[in-house]
């Protein structure tokens, strides 16, 4: 698959690599999103050592890296010294280069370093503070189980924590990214594979595109023998310890299930006792919660609620975890019926963020804060706020063209807000549709400072 934009965080490496110092950069992000191409694409042409850890011992983890060190300085007698640590090999190095360029020294899958021996970032920083911090050098240090590269790279506790100089959380590809990437297929098929696909490269190159988007899912997600069948269950077991409580929750919010009380009835515990798994996995980003813009203290706020963030893992714990037996018993016809029947609505859910995107690239003001809002009366799907504006928009994913209709009730809605949400604000309206939008709306919208998105 083609290398797609990641253009803020090249910039960033680039910066870094050209500052005239040494530079330490922490790279980390779930599985299959990309860190390791990313820092492919960033060391092309460049003076570089490049080393994959794994989960072999310690030792043979110095000799492999050493290896690598061979390659890059040409100098086979390295292949005769027994490094015992990781320090003399960086020695090593140093001693060897005569540094007119600036080198990049790249460790990847850094987290199983330090599950091997829970010292490494104590090394790490030795390494560092005594031949590093003084070299033309930059130091990329790349994990993918985000709590181990989080504890032993980034919090205040690490022996390497004020150290570093960058760090990049790589996420999924936006929207906007993904659908550069699927120019040839209509917007429409677009967003049905975002909402699958959750702009993840590796699912990306994997997941086969057929004519019949049912087809599609059934031979590349609900086959047992494709990769995509299992991989959440690798993802989430390299993260969470008591898997059982965490998959209950992940079930439950995928039925439909996001009030915390809710949640907690059904899994048969007090609220307390769920509240740190629910944020174990916002701090995974794998859910987050979601509570009325207009909220002004977030956190404290009653009427938050849990979402999926990552559009996959919802898709999997909605359709394939609960239908495991089924699936292996071969009879996916059974499953594809109930994505038929409820695919519309699943979608809906990731055409909303799309939209939220959308409106921060392209809306002619500053956004400062975008949400919904919510109450026991109206439901607004979109809600962007900046200094002296705030716009409201829907979002329509049916069959059927929006008319102007969907425009006045929105307006409606609007007039049922408490006048201190919109007081002094410049208000304007955006409608966003899957099959278009009907002549009526097309001649008042530009009177009446709306902007239409079609995805027809």
């Amino acid at each position: 698959m083609n290398f797609i934009n990641r253009t803020n965080e090249l910039n960033t490496l680039n910066k870094e690599y050209q500052e005239n110092r040494f530079s330490f950069v922490v790279i980390y992000g779930r599985r299959r999103v990309g860190k390791t191409r990313l820092i492919s694409e960033f060391i092309k042409n460049k003076k570089s050592i490049y080393f994959l850890a794994d989960t072999q011992t310690e030792k043979l983890n110095i000799q492999r890296f050493s290896k690598s060190v061979s390659q890059f300085l040409k100098d086979d007698f390295i292949n005769n010294i027994e490094f015992n640590n990781w320090e003399t090999v960086f020695e090593y190095i140093f001693k060897q280069l005569n540094l007119n360029k600036k080198i990049i020294i790249v460790v990847d899958e850094f987290q199983y370093l330090a599950q091997i021996n829970p010292a490494t970032a104590s090394v790490f920083q030795r390494i560092i503070d005594e031949t590093l911090q003084h070299k033309n050098c930059m130091l990329i240090l790349c994990g993918s189980i985000i709590s181990l590269m989080y504890k032993h790279t980034l919090t205040y506790t690490s022996p390497l924590y004020g150290r570093r100089t960058a760090q990049i959380k790589l996420q999924p590809l936006s929207f906007l990214d993904f659908s550069d990437h699927y120019k040839d297929i209509s917007k429409i098929r677009c967003v049905e594979l975002y909402s699958i696909l959750s702009g993840v490269p590796k699912y990306m190159e994997l997941f086969n595109l057929d004519d019949d988007i049912y087809k599609a899912i059934e031979s590349n997600i609900f086959n047992p023998n494709s990769f995509l069948y299992q991989e959440p269950r690798f993802l989430l077991n390299e993260e969470l310890s008591t898997h059982t409580t965490y998959f209950s929750i992940l079930k439950i919010i995928a039925e439909g299930t996001h009030k915390l009380g809710n949640i907690s009835s059904k899994i048969g515990s007090k609220n307390k006792n769920i509240t740190s798994f629910l944020d174990k996995l916002r701090d995974l980003e794998i859910i987050y919660r979601d509570v009325p813009i207009f909220e002004t203290n977030y956190e404290k706020s009653k009427k938050g609620l849990y979402f999926f963030k990552d559009h996959f893992l919802r898709f999997w714990f909605q359709y394939v975890f609960p239908n495991m037996n089924v699936l292996e018993m071969g009879n996916d016809r059974e499953v594809i019926s109930t994505v038929k029947q409820s695919f519309s609505i699943f979608t809906s859910y990731a055409f909303e963020k799309i939209a939220q995107e959308i409106i921060q690239k392209e809306s002619s003001f500053q956004v400062q804060k975008i949400g919904r809002y919510w109450d026991k009366n109206l439901e607004i799907d979109i809600v962007a706020m900046g200094e002296k504006n705030i716009l409201f928009g829907e979002c329509k994913w049916m069959n059927r063209q929006v008319g102007l209709k969907t425009l006045y009730e929105l307006k409606e809605k609007v007039k049922c807000l408490k006048k201190d949400y919109i007081s002094g604000k410049n208000i304007s309206y955006a409608l966003f549709s899957k099959k278009g939008f009907k002549d009526n709306l097309l001649k008042v919208a530009d009177q009446e400072t709306t902007s239409l998105y079609s995805f027809m």
